[in-house]
């Protein structure tokens, strides 16, 4: 069983509420999503969110961190990340200056136990985010962006940390977290989580907007882009996201595509004016080459 810890007020009274203020912070989310993040709140579990990159996972967890004045402690994960680099490690140099520093005194009566218990002291410990995350007081947003990019021995970390929110380092004994944080991981979907993992948490999978919350928010991002542009913009997105392509526009590439039709003082989205600004959105020679083929701006 999960240890008991104390009780963390909630952050949303209910999930108009959650909807109702991550507008607040620019992010427009659907129910289901507001439903999802109001029951992680209120059940104190962590939230799996997967879905493909671009979809506004990261975005998400930001969004609760503002709305709820909250710091984002972020850990991202990458293929190679190791305990060292997501729990904790020792300050090695300082550790070693000390040593030295020691050996120099030693004529004034130091033992090496005494040195010993110093070296492995708080002085030296390097808290990388989740033991952050443990320690900290104030209000909390765990962010495990990407997981499934880590290495499988990362889930046990996780599990652990996840299950107790308590770590045990040898040499200081277990450091069991006072405020529990709001946990957020994100996964792209490139493998699959073990069912462990994915036990000890609610899932929610994001998809990218229907045509009608991406006018949204691109009307919530970029209010100075006219209605009928907009409506262009968000048709022709939606088409080439149906191609296939090595990397599918996100919702932050249809924001800047946007801004960059209003930079250029473009007063509609013409071919000329898709062929000229397809590498805001488009980032691969290759997918450029397919859209304008397919949209037949040759």
């Amino acid at each position: 069983m999960d240890r008991a810890l104390p009780t963390t007020p909630p952050i949303f009274a209910d999930v108009q509420d959650v909807i109702d203020r991550l507008a607040e912070t620019g992010y427009l989310a659907d129910k289901g999503t507001a439903t999802a993040v109001f029951l992680a709140d209120r059940l104190d579990k962590p939230l799996l969110i997967e879905g493909p990159a671009g979809v506004g996972k990261t975005e998400l967890a930001r969004a609760v961190s503002q709305t709820s004045g909250a710091e984002l402690v972020r850990l991202q994960c990458y293929e190679g990340v190791d305990e060292s680099r997501a729990l904790y490690e020792w300050n090695h140099a300082k550790q070693i200056l000390r040593i030295q520093s020691a050996g120099a005194n030693a004529a004034a009566g130091e033992s090496w136990d005494e040195t010993k218990a110093d070296v492995f002291s708080e002085e030296f410990l390097l808290s990388r985010p989740l033991l952050t995350a443990i320690r900290r007081d104030d209000p909390t947003v765990l962010l495990v962006d990407e997981v499934d990019k880590a290495d499988v021995e990362i889930e046990g970390l996780l599990l652990e940390v996840l299950s107790d929110f308590a770590v045990t380092v040898p040499e200081l004994g277990t450091i069991t977290a006072t405020r529990k944080p709001f946990a957020v991981l994100t996964s792209n979907a490139t493998r699959e989580l073990s069912e462990a993992l994915k036990r000890r948490c609610l899932f929610l999978h994001l998809d990218f907007p229907d045509a009608d919350l991406e006018r949204r928010i691109l009307a919530s991002r970029v209010p100075e882009l006219p209605d009928a542009i907009a409506e262009q913009l968000v048709r022709t997105v939606r088409v080439l996201r149906g191609m296939q392509l090595k990397k599918v526009p996100s919702v932050a590439e249809t924001i800047d595509w946007g801004r960059t039709l209003l930079a250029l003082g473009l007063d509609t989205l013409d071919d000329s004016a898709v062929r000229t600004t397809l590498g805001v959105i488009l980032k691969h020679q290759s997918d450029q080459l397919r859209a304008a083929a397919e949209l037949r701006l040759n």
